[in-house]
C-alpha cells in the first residue's frame, strides 16, 4: 500500500539531473509501453522474478547477453561494455576503454556484483532503446519507492554513526533489511519485466515476418 504514496507523474525536471536520472528521464517522453508493468511481473512472469531474486549476478549476466543477442541476433558478447555506456566512467575507467570489450563475461559478472543496480536498468534500457519504450506509472512509483528508502537507510546509517540512541543498531539493521529486500523485489520486476517483452516480441517476430511475405 505504501507505494500508492508516491506519485506516478512524470519524472521532474530535478529528478532527471544526475547521471542515472538523465539516463531514465529520457525515456519519459516515449508513449510506447512493456508488454506488462513492474507491477505485474510477479504474478506474469513469477519464475524469472523469483529466480532473479536468488541469483542475482547470474540473472543479469543471462540477462545481458539475451538482450543483446535480442538486438543484434548471434552477436554474443562482442558488444558488450560495461553498462554499455549508460552511465558513462569514473576517472580512467570507462566503458570499452577498462578491459571489458576483451573479458566481457568476467567483466559483466563483476558489474552485476558490484553495480547491481546499475546492470538491471542497463538491461531494461536496452529494450526501451530497441523498441521505444517509456515509462508507465507503476515503473516510476517503484523506482521513487526504492530510492526514497535506500536514501533513508543512508541517512540513517549516518545519524548513527553521529549520535546514540537505545536500539540504535536494532532500528538501523531493519532499514537497512526493508531498503535491501524492496531493491531486490524491484530490480526482480525490472528483470522479468525485460525477460517477458524479449520473449513476447521474438514469439511475434516470425508472425510479423510471415504477414509481410
Amino acid at each position: 500500500m505504501c507505494l500508492f504514496c508516491f506519485s506516478g507523474d512524470p519524472l521532474s525536471p530535478d529528478e532527471a539531473k544526475g547521471k542515472y536520472g538523465s539516463a531514465f528521464g529520457a525515456y519519459a517522453g516515449n508513449s510506447n509501453k512493456f508488454e506488462i508493468t513492474m507491477c505485474q511481473a510477479p504474478f506474469k512472469a513469477c519464475p524469472c522474478w523469483i529466480s532473479s531474486m536468488l541469483c542475482f549476478p547470474c540473472a543479469q549476466t543471462h540477462m545481458r547477453k539475451k538482450a543483446l543477442n535480442h538486438i543484434e541476433p548471434g552477436s554474443g558478447w562482442s558488444n558488450y561494455k560495461c553498462c554499455q555506456g549508460y552511465f558513462g566512467g569514473c576517472c580512467c575507467l570507462q566503458p570499452g576503454k577498462c578491459g571489458d570489450s576483451a573479458c566481457p563475461v568476467p567483466c559483466m559478472c563483476l558489474e552485476a556484483c558490484c553495480c547491481p543496480g546499475l546492470a538491471a536498468s542497463t538491461n531494461s534500457m536496452l529494450i526501451r532503446d530497441k523498441y521505444g519504450l517509456g515509462l508507465d506509472e507503476d515503473d516510476v512509483r517503484l523506482i521513487r519507492c526504492s530510492n526514497c528508502l535506500m536514501c533513508f537507510a543512508v541517512i540513517l546509517s549516518c545519524i548513527g554513526i553521529c549520535f546514540d540512541w537505545d536500539g540504535e543498531r536494532a532500528c538501523i539493521n531493519i532499514v537497512n533489511g526493508i531498503a535491501d529486500v524492496t531493491f531486490c523485489c524491484v530490480s526482480g520486476c525490472m528483470t522479468a519485466q525485460c525477460n517477458y517483452e524479449i520473449e513476447r516480441r521474438e514469439e511475434q517476430a516470425p508472425q510479423t515476418e510471415a504477414m509481410e511475405r
